[in-house]
C-alpha cells in the first residue's frame, strides 16, 4: 500500500497531534476554583463520555481524515495509454466546373458542406485541406483544430486560384510532399472528375508513395452548364460548356485501395466514406504514455472518521456506544479481511510470481479472485498458469477476467489467444486475436494473428496431404487385390481355352487341314481395302472417346457457321 499525496501526512499529522496533546493534558476550567472531591460531588453523573474521552475521539477523527486525504492505494501495475489518429487530407476541387448547378446550390458549395460534415464526425482525427484546379495548394496542414480547418475551408471558392483546368497529378504531388514522413497517406477527393478518361499515371504515382485515394463524386451524369459569379454561363469558342460527372475517376479510388461514392442529397454518403477510411486504414500512433493502475482505499479511513465523529457528538450512554462500536467492527471485519488488507496477500503473490514460484502465485491469486471476484486477480492467476506451462487453466482464468475498460479487455483477449495457440487450439486463438483487434489495434496482436493463421493453414495442408496419402495407400492396396483377382481369373480362362482347343482339335482336325492352305494364302495377301474400311467404321461407331464425338459434331455443322 502507498499514498498518492503523502504530503498531507507530513504537514498535517504533526500539528494535529500537538494540538490534541495540549487539549488532552489541559485541566477543566472549573478545576481551577474547586478541588477534585468537590467537583465529584457537584457533577451529575449521566454515564456519558468525559471531556478527555471526547477529545480523544476527535483526535481519531482528525487522524483518519488526514489518512483519507493522503489517498492510500494499492498499485496494480502499469498501463500504456496511446494516442492514435487516422490522418485525413481533404482535397477540394475549385475549378470552374464545380460551379455547375446540377447539385444544389452548386457542386462547390455542396462539396464544402460535405467536408464540414466530415470535420464534425472526425473530432479525434487530424484533418488537412488541399485546394486544387490546374495547380494545387496546401490550405491547412494536418491538425486537430477542426474549428480552424473549418474556417479556412469556408473561405475557398473558384476565385482562389486563377489557373483553369484540373490536374490530379499535381494534387497527389502536394499530398506526398506535405506528408513525406508518413509511409501511408489518406486522401479524400471531392471533385467532379474533370474530363480525363485515363488515370493510369495518377494511379502509379499514388501507389508509389502509398497514397490511398477516396473519391466522393460531385455532380450528376446528366450534367449542367457552368454559371459564373456574374450570372453568365461559361462559353468556349462561342458555345456554352456543358459539364457532367466523370465517373472514370472511380478507377483512381478503386485501384489505389480506396472507395468511390457518388454524392447524395443527405450526409450519409460522407459519413459512410469516413467509416470506410477508418476501417481500411490503420491509425497512426502519435504519443504513448504509461500510467500506474491503482485501487483506492480512502473510503476505509474516511468511514472510520465518520464513525468516531458520530460517537463523539452523540448523547448515548457509554454502554450503548461501546455496543455500537463492537457491532460496527464485527460487521466490518469480514469486509476488511477481503478488502482492506488484501494488499498484503497480493504483495506476497506478486513476490512469488517475480521469483518464479508460479504454483504459489497461482494459489494466492486464485484465492483472492474467489473471495473478491476481482478480474485483475483472475488475470494474474492466468499469467501464472501460463508461465507454468498450464495453458488450459490459463485460458479458463483469462475468460473469467471480465474487465470494463477497453485496454484491459484487449490485452486479456490477446493473452487468451496466446494461451489457445500454445495449447494447440489455433482456431480459438485466431478468434481471440480478432476480438482483441476489434477493440484495439496492436502490432503484436496483428503479427501473432498472421503467424497463427499460417500455422493453421500448414496444419490443414498437412492433414489434407495425410488424408490423400492414406487414400492413395488404400487405392494401391485395392488395385493390388484387383490384380491378384484378375490374374486368378485369367488363369481360369486360360484353362478353359486350353480345354476347348483340345476338344476342337479332336473334333475338327480334318476341317482345319482343309482350310489351312486358304488361310495361308489370305495371310500372305493381307486384309482387303473394303474390309479395312468396314472395321474402321465399326470401331468408330462403338468408341467412347469424347474427342471423337466432338469431331463428329463438328463435321455435321452447317457450312454457314461463323467462326466467333
Amino acid at each position: 500500500m502507498t499514498f498518492l499525496h503523502p504530503e498531507f501526512l507530513y504537514y498535517m499529522l504533526p500539528p494535529l497531534f500537538l494540538l490534541f496533546g495540549l487539549l488532552l493534558t489541559q485541566k477543566e476550567h472549573q478545576a481551577e476554583f474547586f478541588s477534585k472531591e468537590v467537583m465529584e460531588k457537584l457533577r451529575v453523573s449521566a454515564n456519558t463520555l468525559t471531556l478527555k474521552a471526547r477529545n480523544a475521539l476527535f483526535l481519531l477523527v482528525g487522524f483518519f481524515t488526514v489518512i483519507a486525504l493522503a489517498q492510500p492505494v494499492i498499485k496494480e501495475g502499469k498501463v500504456e495509454i496511446k494516442a492514435k489518429s487516422a490522418d485525413v487530407t481533404i482535397a477540394l476541387d475549385i475549378s470552374d466546373s464545380m460551379l455547375a448547378q446540377d447539385v444544389y446550390p452548386n457542386r462547390l458549395e455542396a462539396a464544402k458542406q460535405k467536408a464540414l460534415t466530415l470535420l464534425e464526425e472526425a473530432k479525434n482525427e487530424r484533418i488537412g485541406v488541399v485546394a486544387f484546379a490546374k495547380e494545387s495548394y496546401l490550405v491547412s496542414p494536418l491538425s486537430f483544430d477542426t474549428a480552424a480547418v473549418a474556417f479556412l475551408l469556408r473561405q475557398l471558392d473558384t476565385s482562389s486560384i486563377t489557373e483553369r483546368g484540373t490536374d490530379f497529378l499535381a494534387l497527389l504531388d502536394v499530398v506526398q510532399k506535405s506528408q513525406k514522413e508518413q509511409e501511408k497517406k489518406i486522401l479524400l477527393l471531392l471533385s467532379d472528375g474533370g474530363d480525363r478518361d485515363d488515370f493510369s499515371e495518377e494511379i502509379a504515382f499514388a501507389k508509389k508513395y502509398g497514397i490511398r485515394v477516396f473519391v466522393l463524386g460531385m455532380g450528376t451524369k446528366k450534367g449542367a452548364p457552368i454559371r459564373l459569379h456574374d450570372g453568365t454561363f461559361l462559353q468556349h469558342n462561342g458555345e456554352m460548356i456543358f459539364t457532367k460527372l466523370n465517373d472514370q475517376i472511380s478507377t483512381l479510388a478503386t485501384k489505389t485501395g480506396g472507395v468511390y461514392i457518388e454524392q447524395t442529397t443527405s450526409s450519409e454518403d460522407i459519413k459512410r466514406m469516413f467509416k470506410e477510411m477508418v476501417r481500411l486504414d490503420t491509425k497512426k500512433e502519435l504519443k504513448s504514455q504509461e500510467i500506474e493502475r491503482t485501487k483506492p482505499l480512502f473510503y476505509y479511513p474516511l468511514g472510520m472518521a465518520m464513525l468516531f465523529l458520530l460517537i463523539a457528538t452523540s448523547s448515548c450512554s457509554r454502554g450503548a456506544k461501546s455496543l455500537f462500536i463492537a457491532l460496527f467492527f464485527l460487521s466490518f471485519h469480514q469486509e476488511a479481511d477481503a478488502g482492506m488488507f488484501d494488499f498484503m496477500e497480493l504483495r506476497e503473490a506478486k513476490k512469488a510470481y517475480e521469483s518464479g514460484e508460479f504454483d504459489k502465485a497461482v494459489q494466492l491469486y486464485e484465492d483472492h479472485a474467489t473471495k473478491s471476484q476481482n478480474p485483475q486477480s483472475y488475470y494474474n492467476a492466468a499469467n501464472a498458469y501460463y508461465k507454468n506451462g498450464n495453458y488450459k487453466e490459463a485460458a479458463e482464468n483469462y475468460k473469467k477476467a471480465a474487465f470494463e475498460d477497453e485496454d484491459s479487455r484487449a490485452k486479456n483477449l490477446y493473452n487468451l489467444g496466446n494461451a489457445y495457440a500454445k495449447d494447440g487450439d489455433l482456431q480459438k486463438a485466431i478468434t481471440s486475436y480478432e476480438n482483441s483487434l476489434k477493440i484495439k489495434e496492436e502490432k503484436e496482436t496483428q503479427e501473432n494473428l498472421q503467424t497463427v493463421k499460417k500455422a493453421l493453414q500448414k496444419q490443414q495442408q498437412k492433414d489434407e496431404q495425410s488424408s490423400k496419402d492414406e487414400k492413395q495407400k488404400q487405392d494401391k492396396e485395392k488395385s493390388s487385390q484387383n490384380k491378384d483377382e484378375q490374374k486368378k481369373s485369367n488363369q481360369t480362362d486360360n484353362s478353359k481355352e486350353e480345354k476347348k482347343a483340345t476338344d476342337a482339335k479332336k473334333g475338327d482336325v480334318q476341317e482345319q487341314k482343309s482350310d489351312a492352305n486358304e488361310a495361308k494364302a489370305q495371310d500372305e495377301k493381307g486384309m482387303s481395302e473394303a474390309e479395312e474400311r468396314k472395321w474402321i467404321e465399326t470401331l468408330g461407331k462403338n468408341t467412347s472417346s469424347y474427342m471423337y464425338k466432338l469431331s463428329d459434331e463438328k463435321t455435321q455443322k452447317s457450312s454457314n457457321e461463323k467462326p466467333w
